[in-house]
């Protein structure tokens, strides 16, 4: 049944609202808002019976949050979460609470038309999902919220948010009931950071961005508790004995189509200087560029470079990877190296293995330096991802979009696990799977040398590659919470 005469609260910036006299206009004349409330610390001019004003940095401040909604009498609300211009297609006000009412679902959210430049493009949003843990998971610029669930939880929980607040308020409201997207463009946005998504991707690693991070980790670490997902950090230790393996570590390098850059990974494999025996493995994806004929060439100079060619053609970067570690001539730390990077020192294989034998780790995990194709350093430069603490880092790892590099395995676990067999988030799926039972060892040294250039898997993505991407990662995080769950639950 069609649900009538339901109103709402808009919350929106203060620049929002002077930015635009349609929005303005539009928010004054529709039936169904009943109350405007802005927010944010700039004078306000062009007032109307219907505003109110409140004073506040942003709303990501949990005071500020909790202050707005108390300003809040309507069981639904929506919030404008940054500044940007906003228009509101046919009937979309409707559409929302319409669908609010009816579902009782705590949030909702939709598609919309994004501006850039003079053009009009339509920017799909993703659904949401057990695992859509991330800080920085895409709701569009508009949240229509429960305002009584939304109450419940502040009342609930006082805590002393400075950047969470939001982030905190949608993983409880999770709690609540379903997150529903709306599959249709409701409304359109002016474009305000126009950095390129491989750009955008690194933001959480940012050393500015330090104290947000811990406030983000914290909320997390709150959502898992209460929905029996969080990991006490116990750990199990491998058993470094009785391995018949004839090397103890391999580079594992999965290529298709790098014959520009396939020479410098290999020859940086082999400049290596370590005390133990070492190959390097090479699953050769069915190039078609030169870069078969190339390796064939360093297998002549490198007795230890083993050159596979697959035998079946339906292998993403994780099926060649479970070729490599399957191998009999794999050692027993698989390493990691992508096809168009190189380590950084000479050093690097002995750093990793002596984490190994220290620590008794499932896996290693180190750090990074961003490179252009000539090794020119640019920003960000070293991904050292320390927000990972040896206490919290499994739960956090739900939180983040990714583990760092290089990577390397304790090749029995990984034979147990394999990889799965995509060429996106791959290798963060064995990560996760891994960190439930077993400890990650982190190198904050820089070991590698990664290349960002044009052909690379997410230098930079359009909305709908990124997309996908994104709801794999998710769907990969929803396997792990409810994997996590069910430990919990049957160690209880």
């Amino acid at each position: 049944m069609f649900i009538m005469n339901t109103y709402a609260t808009f919350l929106l910036p203060k620049e929002s609202w002077q930015a635009s006299e349609e929005l303005r206009m539009f928010l004054n004349h529709h039936k169904s808002i009943s109350k405007i409330i802005l927010f944010g610390e700039n004078e306000v001019t062009e007032l109307s019976e219907k505003t109110v004003v409140i004073e506040s940095k942003s709303l990501t401040d949990i005071a500020d949050l909790h202050k707005a909604l108390q300003e809040v009498e309507t069981k639904f609300a929506f919030l404008l979460t940054k500044p940007t211009t906003i228009s509101f297609g046919t009937f979309a006000i409707e559409r929302f609470l319409n669908l609010a009412q009816s579902t009782n679902s705590p949030l909702l959210y939709s598609d919309y038309f994004e501006k850039t430049d003079d053009n009009i493009l339509p920017h799909p949003v993703i659904d949401y999902q057990v695992g859509s843990l991330r800080d920085d998971f895409d709701f569009g610029a508009l949240l229509c919220i429960n305002v009584w669930f939304a109450k419940s939880i502040f009342q609930a929980d006082p805590l002393d948010f400075k950047y969470a607040a939001l982030y905190y308020l949608r993983l409880k409201l999770s709690q609540k009931g379903e997150i529903l997207r709306i599959p249709e463009n409701l409304y359109q946005t002016q474009t305000i950071d126009t950095r390129k998504s491989g750009q955008k991707i690194f933001d959480y690693v940012n050393p500015k961005n330090r104290e947000v991070q811990i406030e983000m980790e914290q909320a997390v670490t709150l959502h898992l508790k209460d929905i029996n997902a969080f990991l006490k950090p116990h750990f199990s230790e491998i058993n470094l004995e009785h391995h018949n393996f004839s090397k103890t570590a391999s580079v594992i390098i999965p290529v298709r189509n790098r014959v520009k850059t396939i020479e410098d990974a290999v020859r940086s494999v082999f400049q290596q200087i370590t005390n133990f025996e070492f190959n390097c493995i090479v699953i050769d994806n069915f190039s078609t560029d030169g870069t078969t004929e190339k390796l064939k060439a360093l297998s002549a100079e490198f007795k230890n470079l083993i050159h596979i060619i697959p035998t079946t053609t339906d292998l993403g970067i994780g099926g060649c990877w479970n070729t490599g570690v399957h191998s009999a001539e794999c050692g027993m730390f698989a390493i990691q190296l992508d096809s168009d990077d190189i380590y950084a020192s000479e050093n690097t294989l002995q750093k990793i293995v002596d984490v190994f034998l220290k620590e008794k780790c499932a896996m290693v995990v180190g750090t990074y330096q961003l490179v252009n194709f000539d090794l020119e350093v640019f920003p960000p430069g070293i991904i050292d991802h320390k927000e990972w603490t040896p206490e919290n880092g499994a739960n956090n790892a739900l939180r983040i979009n990714g583990l760092g590099a290089p990577r390397a395995f304790y090749t029995p676990l990984l034979r147990q696990i394999n990889i799965p067999n995509v060429s996106y988030g791959e290798d963060y799926a064995v990560g996760l799977a891994i960190s439930r039972d077993y400890k990650i060892g982190r190198i904050y040294d820089n070991l590698y040398l990664c290349r960002r250039w044009d052909d690379n898997s997410d230098a930079a993505l359009d909305v709908n590659l990124m997309n996908r991407h994104n709801l794999y990662k998710d769907r990969i995080r929803t396997f792990e919470v409810l994997a996590r769950i069910n430990k919990n639950t049957l160690n209880l």
